[in-house]
């Protein structure tokens, strides 16, 4: 099973950038998937989640700005990130777990991660 996320960089304070999770190795048919970061000396946090039928939650610090999508045909899960803040830096990774309720705090318990990929934020 993997989760290969793409799509982060180096962009200055407002930009855009759109994160991509590829999942493979399994079906994830009924799996949550979610999106994670972990700036520096900061634990990793939350910050959205969609479910199998595209119901999602996204944290209120990035509410607004961020956004959760998934294609299903493709097992590819999206977050958008618009008006780029600085202390959006950080390493990103996505997850993905058959229980709704382990996307949450760190993400401690849940069962497949991805390698991160960084966003660097400059302003």
């Amino acid at each position: 099973v993997q989760l290969q996320a793409s799509g982060g960089g180096l962009v200055q304070a407002g930009d855009s950038l759109r994160l991509s999770c590829a999942a493979s190795g399994r079906n994830f048919m009924g799996f949550h998937m979610g999106w994670f970061r972990q700036a520096p000396g900061k634990e990793r946090e939350l910050l959205s989640q969609i479910s199998w039928g595209g119901n999602s939650y996204t944290v209120d610090s990035v509410k607004g700005r961020f956004t959760i999508s998934r294609d299903n045909t493709k097992n590819m899960v999206y977050l958008q990130m618009n008006s780029l803040k600085p202390e959006d830096t950080a390493v990103y990774y996505c997850a993905a777990d058959a229980n709704v309720g382990r996307f949450r705090g760190n993400g401690g318990g849940l069962e497949y991660w991805g390698k991160g990929t960084q966003v660097t934020v400059s302003s």
